[in-house]
């Protein structure tokens, strides 16, 4: 028995068996071949299947053997260690947006490009690393992201002279060509790693490491890096956070290099079982797999409105800090705590989502629900700043996060039932594309309409932006193919034992 199984389903053997005697039809070699085979069984006098349930063994032909192992939690936990410290670059620069602009001398949509090079960067790279995620597996692809993480955060550290903003760009460019390797691995981790019942949920712990990133890049740059009257204390600031960054990610890149595997010695699922089977894949099997994915309807639906929510949320979290800053002057570790109670809402959103899905299996239904609130709660978010009281702002960002960051997993995985059986990595690595694009366009337009008509047409057009998504999601088709899939599988067994009873076999 395995030390770390924690639970082993049955394996069930199918031995056709047909009889030739008394039949009036041609038998083929092959048929022949298996009464022959049958013939050599003891105690068999006539049948026209046998279904045998066997415990740890696998049958070579028909039959399928799924566990899930204990260690999948450490494989999940490293995941989301890492893509938390690159999630956490994201934001760094841009949540002190007024210090960077005073320590290198720079503009302050400028200082924006610090967060929308991760965004430029992911859309040529997607293709690429999804697949160098289909062809070389998880551990490849998460040594990738961690290694461009420690990479880029060492880089930064050079970065700290009033000189050389452009070497920030730089190590921020390595972070987000890290990202491509990590922004669309979550459900592939959980379908991989995670049985049935736990795939959402484990798809909703793995998003978890780049809400907890940007909860912290949000939180801790305002309180280590303060607003002195010399540059040269910014910067003292800036080398002491830019080093800790760099520590935690190059000791998470040796663990991941010791500790993360690539997979389990037998899948999880009897979904992953069937997409295991699948052949290697090759240029002409990767391209023809993106176009069944571009080519589904109700995926391409998803996408938009995915792309728009995420977009929307990239934008509102880039230009918090000028947002706050034209409300309430001189409240910069306040924007931070603004940006962390947004992120920390918006991870119960996402566990509390992807608990729903996995117990309801309602993926459209929650899908437009959490729609609905993200359009009530942002239009909250936008007409209460009239208002200038700080902590009603605190408590409107907050509820716009719990729905608007809760709805990441369950974009995921509602993709991944759209598309079953094509690569997990795939389908999420598109969403990602479209919420970087429209994250992209959100931001500039955003950045111009904040600095000349003020953050209520800003956000205003948002909130517009995110209506129309809402109404993409409601012509989707809610084809869940994935959890057709579990199901006929564990339907197979019982329906042939019954047909066998029906024959007069035991």
């Amino acid at each position: 028995m395995v030390a770390d199984q924690e639970t082993t389903q049955f394996t069930y053997q199918y031995s056709p068996i047909t009889l030739a005697e008394g039949r009036e039809e041609t038998v083929g070699e092959e048929e022949v071949a298996k009464e022959e085979e049958v013939a050599m069984l003891p105690d068999v006098k006539s049948a026209t299947a046998i279904v045998q349930p066997v415990k740890g063994e696998l049958n070579k032909s028909m039959s399928m053997e799924t566990k899930v192992y204990r260690r999948r939690w450490i494989m999940l936990a490293l995941f989301v260690l890492v893509f938390m410290t690159n999630a956490f670059q994201w934001i760094q620069f841009s949540i002190i947006n007024n210090l960077i602009t005073k320590y290198y001398g720079v503009e302050s949509s400028t200082v924006d490009w610090t967060s929308l090079v991760f965004m430029v960067a992911y859309i040529p790279l997607i293709f690429p690393g999804a697949w160098i995620m289909d062809k070389m597996g998880l551990r490849v692809t998460l040594l990738l992201g961690a290694f461009g993480t420690t990479a880029g955060a060492w880089t930064n550290v050079m970065s700290v002279a009033p000189d050389r903003f452009y070497v920030a760009l730089m190590g921020q460019t390595l972070c987000a060509t890290a990202q491509v390797f990590l922004l669309g691995v979550s459900p592939n981790v959980a379908a991989v790693w995670f049985g049935p019942e736990q795939v959402s949920s484990a798809c909703a712990i793995g998003v978890f490491g780049s809400q907890v990133g940007i909860a912290l890049g949000f939180l801790i740059p305002p309180i280590l890096v303060k607003d002195h009257e010399l540059k040269d204390d910014i910067g003292a600031d800036l080398l002491f956070m830019f080093y800790i960054v760099a520590g935690v990610s190059t000791l998470l890149l040796l663990v991941v290099i010791v500790v993360f595997q690539a997979k389990p010695s037998l899948p999880p699922s009897t979904a992953r079982c069937l997409a295991s089977q699948q052949p290697s894949p090759t240029p002409l099997t990767y391209y023809r797999s993106v176009k069944r994915i571009v080519t589904n309807r109700d995926y391409n639906l998803l996408l938009l409105t995915y792309g728009i929510n995420v977009g929307v949320f990239y934008a509102m979290s880039t230009l918090l800090n000028q947002v706050v800053l034209q409300h309430f002057p001189g409240e910069e570790e306040n924007a931070g705590r603004i940006g962390l109670t947004i992120v920390l809402c918006g991870m119960l959103g996402s566990v509390l989502f992807g608990v729903i899905l996995d117990r309801t299996h309602k993926f459209k239904e929650t899908t437009l629900a959490v729609y609905v609130f993200v359009l009530a709660s942002m239009a909250a978010y936008t007409f209460t700043f009239k208002l200038e009281h700080i902590a009603v702002t605190f408590v409107t960002a907050g509820v716009t996060g719990f729905f608007m960051t809760g709805y990441l997993p369950v974009g995921f995985e509602f993709a991944a039932e759209l598309t079953y059986p094509e690569p997990e990595v795939t389908s999420a690595g598109l969403l990602n594309a479209s919420a970087q694009l429209f994250g992209i366009i959100f931001t500039i337009l955003g950045g111009w309409l904040l600095g000349n008509y003020g953050s209520l047409v800003c956000n205003g057009t948002m909130l517009a932006a995110l209506l129309v998504g809402a109404a993409l999601t409601l012509p989707i088709r809610a084809e869940l193919k994935r959890q057709k899939a579990n199901q006929t599988a564990e339907d197979t067994p019982t329906k042939d034992a019954k047909e066998a009873v029906k024959d007069g076999n035991p």
